[in-house]
């Protein structure tokens, strides 16, 4: 008999949908249709890239030299700016060539638990989580551990949970502050003890700093290396341009950590992608480099819609939502909301409820189920100041 090969292999078949995409694409192709969707799904700002950075790619772009390869790890000027970034913003000093620069962030995820795993390996992933990291992991071969914190923790695992969870298979925490999807942001504390504890017990941290700049009030997002310094022969941190400075679409990341490790990265993308656009890495330059006025105004706007979107959805009786130190999303729990009826319809998981916000109210959040358990929602205020109160709006009316 001949062998029935499946057309799809296995592992890339059992990759889940990114759900955050998923929701902000059936609100797009709504809003195509003339329906008025408001959208809280997407995690990108609605502020265009700042004028400087712009203008630097389309110098870039005239320039003969960024129309051919350059390093797979990057520019040098980038990974030059990055290190200087990152002992402003994370205390920690590194090399250049410790740093790979990457087509986002998402890659730099990928490749770094690539980078670290063999089958079977485990990994903590503080729960409720951004939707990429499982997959990731899964895809290099790991097993995403979940360690829960709900509202009523801040959404911030402790080391006791941590411990309980850790096993002799267990390589690597993963470790979000600020966190997406909950904006919470781990008290310095908290940060060293975490770390201290990775330490004592040998694991390898990778630590995604994406939203780093993104804090509000006195709170600021302390990097674990800065924590606890002797973590950084057996970490990872993540980073990008992305969220800081609006430029979602230009597709540059970054990956740093012990030379050794960022050697065996940067091979791999030399066979998986080659080099990052080099007009987005000129312009990234830029971003870090340049005027950083933009981005104040901007964490300020997001400071500002924070307050609207926790007093509107705290003011609806059923939602419990904690205010969020970081980031731009907002994560109430909305258990209390499941098992009523609303319009003739009884939601009894987020999932259900999220179908409800659509259908009837024409605004989409994300579902729980995305992140972690049932129960919640997140809904991103990086989007326009008038769409943003409008969409409270209806939400208070549908559940009024």
């Amino acid at each position: 008999m001949t062998r029935q090969l499946s057309r799809i292999s296995s592992r890339v078949a059992a990759i889940a949908e990114s759900a955050t995409l998923k929701v902000d694409s059936r609100a797009k192709a709504l809003q195509a249709q003339g329906r008025p969707v408001i959208s809280f799904a997407a995690g990108e700002p609605d502020f265009p890239t700042p004028e400087h950075i712009v203008a630097a790619a389309v110098e870039a772009a005239r320039d003969p030299k960024n129309h051919r390869y350059t390093p797979a790890a990057g520019l040098p000027q980038l990974r030059e700016a990055i290190a200087a970034k990152t002992l402003r913003d994370s205390g920690l000093t590194v090399e250049p060539s410790q740093i790979v620069v990457t087509n986002g962030g998402k890659q730099a995820v990928y490749q770094s638990f690539a980078a670290l795993l063999d089958p079977g390996d485990e990994v903590l992933v503080p729960t409720p989580f951004w939707t990429t990291y499982p997959e990731a992991i899964k895809l290099a071969g790991g097993v995403p551990v979940e360690v829960f914190a709900g509202a009523d923790q801040g959404y911030l695992v402790t080391v006791e949970q941590l411990e309980a969870a850790r096993t002799p298979r267990t390589k690597v925490l993963l470790f979000v502050s600020p966190s997406n999807p909950t904006g919470a942001v781990y008290p310095p504390e908290r940060v060293e003890a975490v770390g201290r504890w990775a330490l004592e017990n040998g694991l390898w941290v990778i630590s995604d700093e994406i939203y780093q700049n993104l804090t509000y009030g006195d709170v600021r997002a302390r990097s674990i290396v800065d924590a606890v310094p002797e973590l950084a022969d057996r970490a990872i941190l993540v980073n990008g341009v992305a969220k800081t400075y609006a430029m979602t679409g230009w597709r540059v990341g970054w990956m740093l950590g012990p030379a050794d490790v960022m050697k065996a990265a940067a091979n791999l993308q030399s066979h998986l992608s080659s080099n990052v656009s080099n007009v987005s890495q000129r312009a990234a330059i830029a971003a870090l480099t340049g005027p950083q006025d933009a981005v104040e105004a901007m964490r300020r706007a997001f400071e500002r819609r924070r307050t609207v979107i926790v007093d509107g959805l705290n003011g609806i009786d059923g939602i419990d939502c904690p205010t969020p130190d970081g980031a731009f999303y907002a994560y109430p729990d909305v258990s209390g909301l499941l098992g009523r009826t609303w319009r003739g319809h009884t939601p009894t998981t987020s999932l259900e409820l999220a179908e409800l916000l659509l259908d009837e109210a024409e605004v989409a959040a994300v579902p729980g189920e995305a992140f972690g358990p049932s129960g919640y929602l997140r809904l991103s205020y990086a989007l326009g100041d008038e769409a943003l109160a409008e969409g409270i709006t209806r939400l208070r009316r549908l559940f009024a």
